[in-house]
């Protein structure tokens, strides 16, 4: 019998401090450090997970959210299945440029059709006493800009963490059942152009 095994690179995008690498090491090992530095360039860490029947290995790439680092964590927006823009609810700054995070994506990963790619929006930090930005704010700001899923998170203690995450991965499925792109037992997507990020930095 022959499993659907899918390799899939998700992007956490957006301001530095909002704790993006936070969540990726939450989800992938579980574990969460408060003295985490902040990310330069770009990291990525895999996890492997069953979705709906579906065998998956996700391929996370955090990246650094301050300006300076733009022209190392662009090149690496190509080739995204999935994008999760991260806001945190205690600094409205943050939210507000999820616009700016948006356009970034969609013009240097070369999105052809905007309006159907998988974005996820992560509202993290849900363990602070006092947030800047309300559950409806964010959610209307997805409603406006394509509809996307709205998770708020806590990497500290881990809500809605690995929830966000198969969420992602469920949008992709559903587009790639569409576009008939999904292919059995393998982690290659033939339909694309060769990827050689995960080779150039190991």
């Amino acid at each position: 019998m022959t499993t659907k095994t899918s390799l899939l690179k998700v992007i956490l995008l957006g301001d530095g401090g909002v704790g993006k690498s936070s969540i990726m090491n939450r989800y992938v090992t579980n574990k969460f450090d408060a003295h985490l530095f902040h990310t330069i360039g770009v990291e990525f860490l895999n996890k492997e997970l069953e979705v709906d029947g579906h065998q998956v290995t996700l391929q996370i790439w955090d990246t650094a959210g301050q300006e300076r680092f733009r022209s190392l964590r662009t090149p690496f927006y190509r080739g995204s299945d999935c994008c999760l823009l991260t806001f945190s609810v205690d600094d409205s700054q943050s939210f507000l440029n999820l616009g700016n995070w948006k356009k970034e994506f969609i013009y240097y990963a070369d999105v052809k059709e905007p309006e159907t790619f998988p974005f996820v929006v992560l509202g993290n930090k849900l363990d602070v006493t006092e947030r800047q930005v309300s559950s409806e704010e964010a959610k209307q700001w997805c409603q406006e800009n394509g509809d996307f899923p709205y998770y708020e998170t806590s990497a500290k203690d881990a809500t809605n963490v690995a929830v966000a995450f198969e969420e992602a991965v469920r949008r992709v499925l559903a587009l790639d059942e569409r576009t008939d792109h999904l292919i059995p037992t393998d982690t290659v997507k033939l339909h694309r152009k060769p990827r050689s990020a995960a080779s150039c930095c190991s």
